[in-house]
């Protein structure tokens, strides 16, 4: 596979935005590495420009970048299948997080155990979208102080999240708070009560709400604020929510998200650590 470089990247873009909603994971990586000068990944392709496999790889220095998911766009599992068995493109020995579509999970497993790793699957999650911002309802958020997070909440957020991995995970939230956009509303100290993120895909995310503060509608506040944020900055607007979660699938649907024909799946292998 070769890495693509700044003109491919460009190139990339465009062409992935004719391939959603199974590209958007991997489209969301590289419009951010377009525009954003976060932590270094490599955007590999089995050929160019007629790609039939894109892999989304960060870069692993330390032990904590392991915790960072590689993402994989594929159009032929077949080619998928010889990329992974044959080449040393994943590292199948440490730590691994890997996101692709459901329907290769055939494909993943049975690598897997060839390769020795084991593991299970971490997540399936449905896709929702939301193409137009006008189709959000109308909240009201005149008497909540709404602002972003910095690096002092970044403790906050990781301790709340589910797949936080106490310390091995900070760089990772970090990185997000940092260089990505986020949505938080304060109490009248100031301190965050309810937060949404926004992955290095370009998804939202970790959306919270502290329990003494929940049932005043600020998940729908801070939702609609940052997917209009999004919006105007050219991101897609999107999120994976969980099969399981039915609360968070109804709040995203009832503010105008459809659900997008696609599933998306992480497996983990080798216990990190």
């Amino acid at each position: 596979m070769e890495i693509l470089d700044e003109e491919q990247l460009k190139m990339a873009e465009t062409l992935l935005s004719d391939l959603f909603p199974q590209s958007l994971q991997v489209y969301g990586y590289i419009f951010q590495i377009n525009r954003v000068k976060s932590d270094h990944m490599d955007v590999l392709v089995d050929r160019w420009p007629d790609f039939r496999v894109i892999l989304i790889r960060p870069l692993r220095e330390k032990k904590e970048d392991f915790f960072k998911d590689i993402c994989v766009y594929c159009k032929d599992g077949d080619k998928l299948k010889k990329i992974l068995l044959e080449t040393e493109i994943v590292n199948w020995q440490n730590y691994l997080c890997l996101g692709v579509d459901l329907c290769y999970e055939e494909i993943i497993t049975s690598i897997a155990a060839t390769r020795g790793a084991t593991g299970n699957k971490l997540a399936v999650c449905h896709m929702l979208r939301l193409q137009d911002p006008s189709h959000l309802p109308q909240t009201d958020s005149s008497a909540v102080a709404i602002s972003s997070l910095d690096e002092s909440h970044i403790s906050l957020v990781n301790k709340t999240w589910k797949f936080g991995e106490g310390e091995h995970s900070v760089e990772f939230i970090k990185n997000m708070i940092r260089y990505f956009p986020t949505c938080c509303v304060l109490n009248t100290e100031g301190q965050p009560v309810a937060w949404v993120l926004t992955y290095a895909y370009c998804a939202l995310g970790m959306l919270y709400t502290q329990p003494e503060h929940r049932g005043k509608g600020y998940a729908k506040i801070l939702i609609s604020a940052i997917s209009k944020k999004l919006h105007t900055q050219g991101y897609p607007v999107f999120c994976f929510i969980e099969e399981e979660n039915q609360l968070s699938f109804k709040l995203f649907k009832s503010l105008g998200f459809t659900v997008e024909p696609y599933r998306a799946a992480w497996f983990n292998f080798n216990q990190f650590g």
